[in-house]
């Protein structure tokens, strides 16, 4: 195969990155814009030695999973990978591609996988379940103020206020803050350069409370013509926090550290089934809350809680899993990396009225391996033990170090929650060398029209 090379390809799979897979005699082309079931002629753009990366020419056989998508920019936009396939084939996709790595980089048997693995968990509306979106803000080449998304993997912006993933107010926030902007002649951050004010607009929606949060992400230490700003968003029903954060740094990184309440409170507020969180603009809270009430629960019922055990929750953020499992744990002890984040998970301890809850600040692998050691030594050489151990790492997974520890610790029970599932299946290996037995797995369908899936898993000690 070489460069510029046009051939027929039917497509198989999906790349991580949402590009269609196929093979023309054994040789894997990467197509973007192809679903699984297509069969279409493609340009071979990029020919390495054992695959290659092809542009869509055009369709010779749609798939009969393809369709509209609903939104126009889906192609170009980097938020939705498959929009164009329906959502029934996506579910079925991502809960095949959580079983084939869990064979592939778990070593799991296949039957073996068929025999535990428990139905995906899909949304009834796969659509405007987005609670928080960040909205970059540049020039267009005609000189225009815009706002959007980036282009995938770039840092081009499509000009795109209405975004199917996410609420139908963001629009109206969005059109507001340009015509402001434009109105008071304000300018907006050039990555180029390094100047202009106006970096991204963060906005948060309460899912059961309605409240709505924006956030000006800004390189400079004020906004002009606040009263005006604020006299007009203000009026937006629903509308509870208005702040700004400064970020003058030359990063990919959205955020500053730190923000100021230009009107109202500092955060917003909802719920994950019975409990109440509060939400600041610097804090990580899951992006779907329909789905991440499903997840949650499914990882209670694999924790399979009766009121007498000790739970430690590792990567707990700002307590969504923590405060879900002190409802009918003896006690709880969260660990995170982000000061912020604990920080919250304490003041939504005392909010929902929880004192069996306790949370420390630091990294996973460093915390529970010290506490282990510590406690051998404070107790003439007796182990520290957990009922239950939860885990809900990044995308990397859990360093060996603290898998070491957990099956030392010997918790009858792991509930694993994983947002990558090949990084799940090393981790799971592991475990299940270790002493543990893999019992129960479940996808949930957390990022619709995007490749990203959710697993949760319960082991148990063997």
């Amino acid at each position: 195969m070489q460069k510029n090379d046009i051939v027929k390809v039917k497509i198989e799979d999906i790349g991580v990155n949402g590009e269609g897979i196929g093979k023309v005699e054994g040789y894997p082309l990467f197509v973007k814009d192809t679903i699984i079931g297509d069969v279409a002629e493609v340009k071979v753009m990029k020919a390495k030695k054992n695959y290659g990366y092809a542009k869509l020419m055009k369709i010779l056989e749609a798939s009969k999973d393809r369709v509209q998508a609903r939104c126009e920019f889906a192609r170009n936009c980097g938020g939705c990978q498959i929009q164009e396939m329906s959502y029934e084939k996506q579910l079925e996709f991502k809960e095949k591609k959580v079983k084939g790595n869990l064979e592939r980089i778990g070593g799991f048997d296949r039957e073996f996988i068929e025999s535990i693995m428990e139905p995906i968990v899909g949304m009834e509306n796969p659509f405007a379940y987005r609670n928080k979106a960040q909205f970059p803000f540049g020039i267009s080449k005609d000189g225009e103020i815009i706002t959007g998304f980036y282009a995938g993997r770039t840092h081009s912006i499509i000009a795109n206020t209405d975004c199917a993933l996410g609420k139908s107010v963001n629009q109206e926030i969005l059109e507001l803050i340009l015509k402001f902007w434009k109105e008071f002649h304000l300018s907006v951050y050039d990555e180029n350069t390094g100047k202009g004010l106006l970096r991204h607009v963060l906005i948060r929606y309460g899912f059961k409370t309605d409240e709505i949060m924006v956030c000006f992400v800004i390189n400079g230490v004020k906004i002009p013509h606040t009263k005006e700003l604020v006299s007009q968003l203000s009026q937006l029903k629903g509308m509870t926090s208005i702040t700004f954060s400064t970020n003058q740094k030359n990063t990919n990184v959205i955020m500053g550290d730190s923000y100021q309440v230009i009107w109202g409170q500092s955060y917003i507020t909802d719920f994950i089934g019975d409990i109440k969180y509060q939400i600041s603009p610097l804090s990580f809270f899951q992006v779907n809350p329909i789905q991440t009430e499903k997840l949650y629960r499914q990882a209670l019922e694999y924790a399979d809680l009766k009121g007498s055990e000790i739970v430690w929750d590792l990567y707990c953020g700002i307590g969504t899993i923590s405060l879900f499992l002190a409802q009918r744990a003896k006690r709880v002890y969260g660990v995170e990396i982000i000061p912020q984040a604990i920080e919250d998970a304490r003041e939504n301890a005392k909010i929902n009225q929880i004192d069996n809850a306790e949370f420390y600040v630091g990294k996973a692998e460093e915390v529970l391996p010290a506490y282990y050691e510590r406690y051998a030594k404070e107790h003439s050489g007796e182990k520290a033990t957990a009922d239950v151990i939860v885990v809900d790492p990044p995308r990397k997974g859990c360093e060996e170090s603290l898998l070491r520890t957990i099956t030392e610790m010997e918790p009858k029970r792991v509930v694993y929650v994983s947002c990558d599932s090949a990084t799940l299946a090393r981790d799971l290996k592991y475990l299940c060398e270790n002493g543990y037995r893999l019992e129960k797995v479940r996808a949930v369908d957390q990022f619709p029209m995007t490749v990203h899936v959710e697993t949760v898993c319960l082991l148990s000690r063997k």
